[in-house]
C-alpha cells in the first residue's frame, strides 16, 4: 500500500478519567515501543511542538514509510475530578440517583439484553457501597449489643457512631476498589437523564473549535480517538464539526477510531437526545471515515455492538458507519498474556492502547503513526460478522 500520510494530527478523547494526560503519553511510550519490537517498527517520541494543553510528537517508521504525527489530549479531566468531589453520603444519594434512573426508565434491562459485561460493571460499585455500609451497620450493632449488657439499652445507639469513619475508612482504600469511582462515572451522565451536562457542552465546543483549526492545516490526515465514554464524546463533537462546514473538500482526511466504546450507557437514557441525534447524523456522512473497534474479553465495553443501530436510530437507507471490528483479545494476546489479564477489568479496558502479542488488523500504532490513512487501512474490511444491530432502545427521540 503506497505512503499517502507523511503528516497526521491525533486528537485522544480520553474516558471518564481523572488522573493527569501525562499518563497517555507514558502508556503510548512503553506500548508502542513494545508492539515495535514485536512487529519491527519503531515509533519514537518527541517533545510537544503544536499548541494545546497536553500532547507529544511520534516519529514513526512503519510499512516502509516515515511520518511525523502530533497527539493531543483533550483534556476533560479537570470536570472529572469536580464530579467526583463529593462526601460519602452524597455518594450514597448519588447511588440510589442513579440506580432509579437506569431502573425506573426500563434502560438497565434493555442494556443487559445487548452485553451483561458493562451492566455488572455498572452494578459492581453499588453492590460494593451496599456491603460497605451493611458491615459499617454490622459492627455499630455488634458495638450497640456490648454496650447494652452494661448500659441502659438506647445507650447501645451510641454503636452507631462507628458508622461515619467506617465508611470514610472505606473511601480511602477506593484506589484499590474503584467502587466510589465507578459510581461518579456512572452517575456523571445519569444525573442529567443522559443529556450532557453544561460544563461538558462548553468544553466539547473548545474541542470542536480546536479540531476545526487544525483542519485548516497541511495534515495529510486529523484522526480523532474516542477511547471509552470519550467515544460518545467524540461522536458529538465530529457531528458539530461536519454541520459547521469546517471538513472541507481538499483538507485533511478526517478519521474516527472509537475504542472501548460505552454508548449505550448514554443513548439508552430517556434524555439523550444531542447524542442520539448525533449518532444518527454522523453514520450518514461521506467527510469522514468511522471504526469501531471493541473486544468481547473487554468486559466494560458494549463489544461489537454497533451504536447507532441499537440506540434505534439507524436510518432506513444511507448508513455508512461505522465499521464494527473486534480486537479478538483472546486471538491478539498469547495464553499467557490472556491469563494475566483475563480478571483485570479494568486493565483490559485499557488494552486498545497497549501492545498486542499476536497482532491481526487493529494496530493502534500503526493507525496513529502509520503512512496510510484510517480509511485505507480498512478499506474493504468486512464488519465483524457477530456484531450486535438488533435496535433493543425505547428511547429514540432526538433533537432537531
Amino acid at each position: 500500500m503506497p505512503q499517502t500520510v507523511k503528516t497526521r494530527r491525533v486528537f485522544y478523547i480520553p474516558g471518564y478519567d481523572p488522573i493527569h494526560p501525562r499518563r497517555y503519553r507514558e502508556l503510548y511510550r512503553k506500548e508502542g515501543a513494545a508492539q515495535g519490537d514485536i512487529s519491527g517498527y519503531e515509533v519514537a517520541l518527541k517533545p510537544k511542538q503544536t499548541k494545546g494543553a497536553y500532547g507529544w510528537r511520534v516519529e514513526g517508521s512503519i510499512e516502509g514509510g516515515e511520518t511525523v504525527a502530533d497527539v493531543e489530549v483533550l483534556v476533560w479531566s479537570d470536570i472529572v475530578q469536580d464530579s467526583m468531589d463529593l462526601g460519602v453520603w452524597a455518594t450514597y444519594q448519588q447511588m440510589v440517583i442513579t440506580a432509579w434512573r437506569y431502573i425506573g426508565s426500563g434502560a438497565l434491562w434493555r442494556l443487559m439484553r445487548l452485553r451483561k459485561g458493562p451492566v455488572v460493571a455498572a452494578l459492581y460499585p453499588v453492590v460494593f457501597l451496599v456491603v460497605q455500609l451493611l458491615l459499617a451497620l454490622l459492627v455499630a450493632a455488634g458495638i450497640g449489643w456490648l454496650i447494652s449488657l452494661w448500659l441502659p439499652a438506647w445507650v447501645g445507639l451510641l454503636g452507631l457512631g462507628v458508622v461515619p469513619p467506617m465508611l470514610h475508612w472505606f473511601k480511602k482504600q477506593d484506589n484499590k476498589i474503584l467502587a466510589y469511582y465507578l459510581m461518579h462515572d456512572y452517575s456523571y451522565s445519569a444525573s442529567t437523564r443522559g443529556s450532557n451536562p453544561p460544563e461538558l457542552e462548553e468544553r466539547m465546543s473548545e474541542f470542536a473549535a480546536r479540531i476545526a483549526e487544525v483542519l485548516e492545516g497541511d495534515a495529510d490526515e486529523v484522526l480523532v480517538v474516542g477511547h471509552s465514554s470519550g467515544a460518545h464524546l467524540a461522536v458529538s463533537v465530529i457531528s458539530d464539526l461536519i454541520r459547521a462546514g469546517k471538513v472541507k473538500p481538499g483538507g485533511p482526511v478526517l478519521s474516527f477510531l472509537s475504542l472501548g466504546q460505552v454508548v449505550p450507557m448514554v443513548s439508552f437514557l430517556p434524555e439523550a437526545r444531542r447524542l442520539r441525534a448525533d449518532l444518527r447524523y454522523l453514520c450518514q456522512k461521506e467527510e469522514l471515515t468511522w471504526v469501531d473497534v471493541t473486544a468481547p474479553g473487554d468486559g466494560c465495553a458494549f463489544a461489537l455492538c454497533d451504536p447507532v443501530s441499537v440506540t434505534g436510530v439507524a436510518p432506513d437507507e444511507g448508513k455508512l458507519w461505522p465499521l464494527v471490528l473486534s480486537a479478538a483479545f483472546t486471538q491478539t494476546l498469547s495464553p499467557e498474556r490472556w491469563a494475566e489479564l483475563r480478571w483485570k477489568f479494568f486493565r483490559l479496558h485499557f488494552q486498545y492502547l497497549c501492545a498486542f502479542d499476536n497482532p491481526g488488523d487493529y494496530d493502534y500504532f500503526k493507525i496513529t503513526a502509520g503512512p496510510v490513512t484510517l480509511g485505507q487501512r480498512f478499506e474493504g474490511r468486512h464488519p465483524s460478522a457477530s456484531r450486535i444491530e438488533a435496535p433493543v432502545n425505547k428511547f429514540t427521540s432526538v433533537t432537531q
